[in-house]
C-alpha cells in the first residue's frame, strides 16, 4: 500500500469575513488489487467536494476495497449479507481532536461493485466513483436518504451538477 496522499493549505474566509489558511487532508487508501486506482484524481475531487458542501475545513478518507471486504463491512456493521457500493463511518471525535480539525470520517467504495453499476447506467468507472464518494460525504455531513423526504437526493443531484459529474 502506498502512502497516504495529502491536500495543500488552501485559504478560506470565516464568519467574519477574514481570510485564514486551512489545511485541507484527503486521505486515499486503497486495500484492493482489481482496479487501478487514480489516487491523485480522487484526492483531488475529493478536496473539491468537500469544499462545496455544507461543513467547512473538513477532511475525509476515501478507503476503495474488493466485494469481499465490502460485504465483510456491511455484514458487520449494517447487518445485511452481501456487497453494497458505498459506506460511510463518521469520525467519533473528542474535543481535542475536533480543534485540530473535523474529520468527517471515512467513505468505503467497493471498486468491483462501482464497475458494475457503470456498466449498468452507461456511466464511465470515473463518474460512478465520483457519485459513490459525494453519496458517502454526504452521509459523513449528517444527510441520511432513507429518512429525510429527498433532501438529500436533491442536494446531491445539484452538487453532482455543480461538480461535473455525469448521470
Amino acid at each position: 500500500m502506498r502512502a497516504p496522499r495529502y491536500g495543500k493549505a488552501e485559504p478560506f474566509r470565516t464568519a467574519g469575513g477574514e481570510a485564514e489558511k486551512a489545511f485541507l487532508m484527503i486521505e486515499i487508501v486503497n486495500r484492493q488489487r482489481k482496479f487501478p486506482i487514480a489516487a491523485a484524481r480522487w484526492e483531488t475531487f475529493a478536496a473539491k467536494a468537500l469544499k462545496i458542501l455544507p461543513v467547512k475545513n473538513a477532511n475525509a478518507t476515501m478507503v476503495f476495497v474488493s466485494d469481499r471486504a465490502m460485504a465483510e463491512l456491511n455484514n458487520r456493521w449494517r447487518g445485511k449479507r452481501g456487497t453494497t457500493d458505498v459506506l460511510s463511518f463518521p469520525a467519533a471525535q473528542d474535543a481535542f481532536e475536533k480543534s485540530e480539525g473535523l474529520n468527517l470520517g471515512d467513505v468505503v467504495i467497493s471498486v468491483e461493485q462501482a464497475a458494475r453499476q457503470a456498466k449498468e447506467n452507461g456511466l464511465t468507472f470515473e463518474d460512478e466513483v465520483a457519485q459513490l464518494i459525494l453519496h458517502g460525504l454526504l452521509h459523513l455531513c449528517g444527510y441520511d436518504h432513507a429518512t429525510d423526504k429527498g433532501e438529500m437526493n436533491r442536494l446531491e443531484l445539484r452538487l453532482r451538477r455543480k461538480l461535473g459529474i455525469s448521470g
